[in-house]
């Protein structure tokens, strides 16, 4: 077992900084690295042969955020453009920001060399538009200092929509099937996708709340089912590369552990990013082959896998407990 990073129980302060790994957790968030079902692949090429934005529901963890990326690197485009949706988000966020209280403040502080363009910010969908714009047609809209790299595609991710107030959705429907917006700080000019270059939108959803019929009516949807062992093997040995380290053991143990876990009545079941994660720690921590050979890290693991503080985590401490045990028992017979 190698503990070369790891704090002890007695505190000492060391003479020399430690050393720390580099994670191996950015290994699984290559976006090479994630491999989408059928569905969701047949799902995608509808979305863009139709040109409507693709609504991805499923559990936490299951890969709805990361097949943003995934698709903008196989399509050879740059990282999405991503607008992260948050519970005081407005229609007018997803395109740009416009600060008001800073042009007031310049405005009574005498700051008179300042227009417009230098209190707007773009955000995802907005700037994925102008890109599909020759930047000299906008130019005159640009605020100073803006980059635009030539007109070219994007894949814009709205995450979280849920997260939303209730009219956030509403309040999109033209935007996002017409693909334009305007700026009343700049005479309200509607600036519009060149549909050539119409940006790929992908949102997603926790279904926290449900979204409103008229919303759904101009996606393409998908839900993303929790996968199934063998596809589950398939996604931990693409995602983790090497770090899977080709052990069957290793594999056919810590899934059935974590399938276990999964039918435990836990506030939160563990989802498939946390046994990625699981498994890269269990490595990182054992020179074994197969980690699981050494039933206790399990335990010493468990905090990757369990995130309830009820009395439900003790009982899945306790069924962990008795796994290792039993583990230790197999081990020792043979």
């Amino acid at each position: 077992m190698k503990y070369p990073y790891y704090l002890g129980n007695v505190q000492k302060r060391r003479e020399t900084p430690a050393q720390l790994p580099i994670s191996r957790r950015a290994q699984m968030l290559k976006p090479e690295h994630y491999k989408a079902d059928q569905g969701l692949v047949d799902a995608c090429n509808v979305a863009i042969i139709l040109g409507q934005p693709l609504l991805l529901t499923g559990e936490p963890g299951t890969g709805k955020t990361m097949f943003a990326y995934s698709l903008a690197w196989q399509l050879g485009f740059d990282a999405p453009l991503k607008f992260e949706t948050k519970s005081t988000s407005t229609a007018q966020d997803l395109f740009f920001i416009y600060d008001t209280l800073k042009q007031f403040q310049d405005a009574h502080g005498s700051v008179i060399d300042k227009g417009p363009l230098d209190y707007l910010t773009y955000q995802a969908l907005g700037k994925a538009i102008l890109f599909t714009r020759d930047p000299n047609d906008v130019q005159h809209v640009l605020p100073p200092g803006f980059q635009h790299p030539g007109r070219q595609r994007s894949v814009v991710l709205i995450d979280e929509v849920d997260k939303a107030p209730r009219d956030f959705p509403n309040d999109i429907l033209n935007e996002l099937e017409y693909l334009y917006f305007r700026v009343p700080e700049l005479q309200n000019q509607e600036i519009e996708a060149d549909s050539e270059l119409q940006p790929i939108v992908i949102i997603t959803s926790n279904s926290e709340k449900d979204l409103p019929e008229a919303f759904l009516r101009r996606c393409i949807y998908y839900h993303i089912p929790f996968p199934e062992e063998d596809r589950l093997k398939e996604i931990v040995t693409n995602r983790l590369g090497l770090y899977s380290a080709g052990s069957s053991d290793f594999l056919r143990e810590a899934l059935d552990l974590f399938f276990k876990l999964r039918k435990f009545s836990l506030g939160k079941k563990p989802a498939v990013a946390e046994l990625l994660g699981w498994m890269i720690a269990l490595q990182e921590i054992s020179d074994a082959e197969n980690p699981l050979s050494q039933p206790e890290l399990a335990l010493k693991t468990l905090s990757s896998l369990i995130k309830t503080t009820d009395i439900q985590t003790q009982k899945a401490t306790e069924m962990v407990e008795e796994w290792v045990e039993n583990r230790q028992k197999q081990s020792q017979a043979g």
